[in-house]
């Protein structure tokens, strides 16, 4: 069938796009001093020493994105994997009514999961901007937190949704990656629901960075098994 082609396809970029950006900006915040006297000289706010922040938390996603010249990495890749986002739920929305003899169903993965994108649209485009009004303050961390819950909303209940019509679809997809994909996406529950009382609370910061790195590396892998999930036709 052409629309899995078409996921599988969504899927691998949505993966490969974030991953390439965030990394490409902490290498640009590493090794700052390779573009001192150029017109890409990074901002002082955007310089990191040497770190490996997926281990010791030393710098955060935020920091490493936020300056130039790395926001114009950053913003644009997560605007369009964002849209890209948005084009994925709503053909596997289809995809799924599909194997349910459903026509126009809008299941409620498709509706958190385009909410999730629209979030972290709006989280890129307000990262860097600033205002100094506490208001302001609470809707960024009010949209990043948005983007977090709806997308993990999203793929727990297309995982479910998956384990209940594997019956249908087994032909058409890799069960051991399915078991992959439960596995990965209760983890991501039970990290967010554990670390919780950690984050909202002050210190702890490298904790906080190392695990911003990793929980957002972990909420995109749920794409790259998606690429592998669908069988090819």
């Amino acid at each position: 069938m052409e629309l899995r082609t078409q996921i599988k396809k969504l899927s691998l970029w949505i993966f490969v796009i974030p991953f390439i950006a965030i990394n490409l900006c902490l290498f640009i915040s590493v090794n700052h001093e390779i573009f001192d006297n150029t017109f890409l000289s990074v901002d002082q706010i955007g310089r990191s020493g040497s770190t490996f922040p997926y281990f010791d938390g030393g710098v955060s996603i935020s920091r490493t994105a936020r300056t130039y010249p790395t926001y114009l990495i950053f913003k644009p890749s997560m605007i369009f994997a964002s849209i890209l986002l948005i084009v994925y739920w709503i053909k596997t929305n289809r995809l799924i009514n599909f194997y349910q003899n459903f026509e126009n169903k809008n299941n409620l993965f498709k509706v958190f999961g385009i909410l999730s994108a629209i979030f972290l649209i709006i989280h890129s485009i307000l990262l860097g901007v600033k205002f100094d009004y506490d208001s302001y303050k609470f809707f960024r961390r009010f949209v990043l937190l948005g983007f977090i819950i709806f997308e993990i909303v999203a793929q727990s209940l297309l995982v479910y949704r998956f384990f209940k019509l594997k019956s249908l679809i087994y032909n058409d997809i890799n069960n051991y990656v399915l078991i992959l994909k439960i596995i990965l996406v209760t983890v991501l529950v039970v990290v967010a629901i554990f670390s919780s009382p950690i984050v909202v609370t002050s210190g702890n910061v490298h904790f906080k960075h190392a695990l911003e790195w990793n929980y957002f590396v972990g909420v995109i892998l749920f794409y790259l098994l998606t690429f592998l999930f669908w069988k090819k036709n």
